[in-house]
């Protein structure tokens, strides 16, 4: 059974930085598609960064240069490295997986079949 487990969210202040974990359990990441999915309040949770199986990364234009995503297959770990923390950065932030290459952009929750429970980043100002 595929599992995921955020980790790493807490409360900063803008400038900032922090780095998220999700640890993936049941399969190994080194053949799986993962993405992170940040729901701010009261917006639909989007996808911000992908990594694919042969670690090629995609973001949205939106977090290009601030957004860093990783993997350490080694552990079985996604790390997102969130530089320049904003306050629009507060949401809580999901950890997502796929076994199929993601059909479209690799940001779209449709894409991706297994959820973490999400971590929660307040950005204050």
């Amino acid at each position: 059974q595929v599992q995921l487990v955020e980790s790493g969210g807490g409360s900063v202040q803008a400038g900032g930085s922090l780095r998220l974990s999700c640890l993936l359990s049941g399969y190994t990441s080194s053949n799986t598609y993962m993405a992170w999915f940040p729901k701010a309040p009261g917006k639909e949770r989007e996808g911000v960064a992908a990594i694919d199986t042969d670690g090629k990364t995609t973001y949205a234009e939106a977090v290009k240069g601030r957004f860093t995503i990783s993997k350490d297959n080694a552990k079985n770990t996604l790390y997102l490295q969130i530089n320049n923390l904003k306050p629009e950065d507060t949401a809580t932030y999901y950890c997502a997986a796929a076994h199929a290459r993601p059909s479209w952009s690799g940001l779209l929750e449709w894409e991706y079949k297994y959820w973490g429970q999400g971590t929660h980043v307040t950005v204050s100002s």
